[in-house]
């Protein structure tokens, strides 16, 4: 993978979830999770993530409805995206996030994790979900046609 790691997030009112792709670009494990006060000071905390960890790329989920309409998260993601693109010296590209908060909360509940610390980890997973999907629709595309 040319570009360095790729970020992953999950943007939320309250919380931002964030992970980190592998050096190959195969697998997303969750990095951390932001607790959001302002959208300035959370682009901060994830320019200051670029660096260290090698980062080419930003994937933010977004949440569009299963009508394919915008809901008011998604009008408040896209301006959140449109500061990290102004902000981060880094592409930052939207990815369709569609249910990847339920599907958290699934995969938390099948591994048994109580109710009280699933809120903090669903965003991370949420995060984790997003940027696998984009990481396996990436990887589909570059593989050779038989």
């Amino acid at each position: 993978m040319s570009g360095g790691r790729i970020l992953g997030l999950d943007y939320g009112e309250k919380r931002v979830g964030i992970a980190l792709s592998d050096a190959l670009g195969i697998t997303a494990q969750p990095l951390v999770l932001l607790q959001r006060e302002t959208d300035p000071g959370v682009i901060d905390e994830i320019e200051r993530l670029i660096e260290p960890h090698e980062v080419g790329l930003v994937v933010v989920g977004l949440p569009i409805s299963l009508s394919g309409n915008d809901s008011p998260q998604t009008k408040r993601t896209r301006r959140f995206i449109s500061k990290l693109r102004k902000k981060l010296s880094v592409k930052v590209v939207p990815w369709d996030e569609r249910l990847s908060t339920e599907e958290a909360d699934r995969t938390l509940r099948n591994m048994e994790v109580k109710p009280g610390k699933r809120k903090n980890l669903r965003d991370v997973i949420a995060a984790q979900l997003i940027l696998q999907g984009y990481l396996d629709q990436r990887s589909a595309r570059m593989e050779p046609r038989a």
